[in-house]
């Protein structure tokens, strides 16, 4: 994470190393390929989401692939991918050489022993679709492990379970900046504004 957020330098990696689940998940999903699609079947996100990730990309280009990437990786792992907008927002402000003072790396901030955990040590943290490819596994093991309950799974992305800024940090940027569905499409985010009446459900 980026050290401004990181509650406890420890917390995030502690919390990672004890799961040796999500080690052979993000294994089987990084010896898949990286293969490339002829066809995007979500032009009206791309267009809506393109034009909000210009504040912080300039370059046209370079939002269309991030976001074509985005939204293949988190349709592979069966998330929203407006919901990994929010937190690449979060962990990097979508700067994929971003990294922490524990040395987190890249758009979604992951921790680097994971490479050598799973006999990848020379997986570029910093490369886009790789970074994506680790962040998404990791997130949607969480929501796997949480029985789909998003504030306790981003919690446990961030290794601060238990508290409720990293989620609500996440979650404002969610409904506030990405959102494209509304929160009857999104039963995650509509039982956890319930659950835990977050500050940021109040946004529409």
């Amino acid at each position: 994470l980026l050290a401004s957020l990181l509650p406890c330098p420890s917390a995030r990696a502690s919390n990672l190393l004890a799961d040796p689940e999500l080690a052979e998940k993000l294994a089987r999903s990084l010896a898949e390929s990286h293969e490339a699609e002829d066809r995007f079947d979500a032009q009206v996100w791309l267009l809506a989401s393109e034009q909000r990730l210009s504040r912080y990309l300039d370059d046209h280009d370079e939002r269309m692939e991030l976001l074509k990437i985005v939204y293949r990786e988190s349709s592979r792992q069966g998330l929203d991918a407006d919901l990994v907008l929010a937190v690449m927002q979060v962990e990097s402000a979508f700067d994929r050489f971003a990294i922490s003072r524990v040395g987190a790396q890249g758009l979604m901030q992951v921790m680097p022993f994971w490479r050598q955990e799973i006999g990848r040590p020379r997986d570029n943290l910093t490369e886009v679709e790789t970074n994506i490819r680790y962040g998404t596994t990791i997130l949607a093991h969480y929501l796997d492990v949480s029985g789909g309950d998003l504030v306790d799974a981003l919690a446990r992305y961030n290794g601060s379970r238990g508290k409720l800024k990293y989620p609500e940090r996440v979650v404002s940027a969610w409904r506030r900046t990405w959102r494209n569905k509304t929160s009857e499409d999104l039963p995650a985010l509509q039982a956890s504004c319930s659950n835990y009446g977050l500050n940021a459900c109040r946004y529409r």
